[in-house]
């Protein structure tokens, strides 16, 4: 691991905080993409008969 020097632990704070923010907009995505999912096929069967 380089040697960050004195902002070793504001540089660290920011990627975890970046991989938190990130992680949690792909787990809300596909939470997202699965209630559209279900949705979707609900209006495709009611359309179908």
């Amino acid at each position: 691991m380089p040697d960050l020097g004195k902002y070793g632990e504001t540089i660290l704070t920011a990627y975890a905080a970046t991989i938190i923010l990130v992680a949690a907009i792909v787990v809300l995505s596909i939470v997202r993409a699965r209630k559209v999912k279900k949705q979707l096929a609900e209006l495709e069967a009611r359309r179908n008969g």
